[in-house]
């Protein structure tokens, strides 16, 4: 507690980051789920629906990482992705309340969990945004390619405040 019996406002800073990161977390995995299950319903495997331009829709299943690459490791791309969740949650529990910190903490956990749970399901993930140039990519993906370049970001500006500073 802080001065006069009120609460230590950077505790509750943290404490909401932490539910606001939960929260995208949350909202990620559940957008994730019901995309690909609305996917899995409406197009066979190799099916392709133009969308806008470029931009269709391809079911494909991923049993690699990105890209395809690693495909059939099962086990280990289960237990990598456990290792990269502890990582971004020990990230995020070094500085709870940095501006912008629970955004990509939400985002890169939602995505890794989302394609986690795919994995531990069927043991490859469902990829259907189709974009050339990429392979097919799905919400997850996004999710954690946000959830990455925005913690790029926020070190950097950091690092680059610190550095005018001192």
């Amino acid at each position: 507690a802080g001065r006069r019996g009120r609460p230590d406002r950077r505790v509750s800073a943290a404490a909401r980051s932490w539910g606001l990161a939960g929260a995208l977390c949350a909202l990620v995995v559940a957008a994730d789920q019901a995309a690909k299950a609305a996917i899995e319903a409406h197009l066979a495997p190799g099916e392709h629906v133009e969308v806008l331009g470029p931009l269709g829709l391809t079911l494909s299943h991923n049993r690699g990482v990105a890209f395809g690459i690693a495909s059939g490791a099962g086990a280990p791309l289960i237990a990598v992705t456990l290792v990269a969740l502890g990582v971004v949650g020990y990230l995020f529990a070094r500085d709870p309340a940095r501006p912008g910190m629970w955004i990509a903490t939400g985002l890169l956990a939602g995505g890794a969990i989302g394609n986690l749970a795919d994995r531990i399901r069927a043991d490859a993930v469902t990829d259907y945004v189709d974009l050339p140039p990429w392979p097919p990519f799905n919400l997850a993906d996004a999710a954690i390619t946000a959830g990455v370049l925005l913690l790029v970001f926020l070190y950097l500006r950091d690092g680059e405040r610190e550095s005018e500073s001192g």
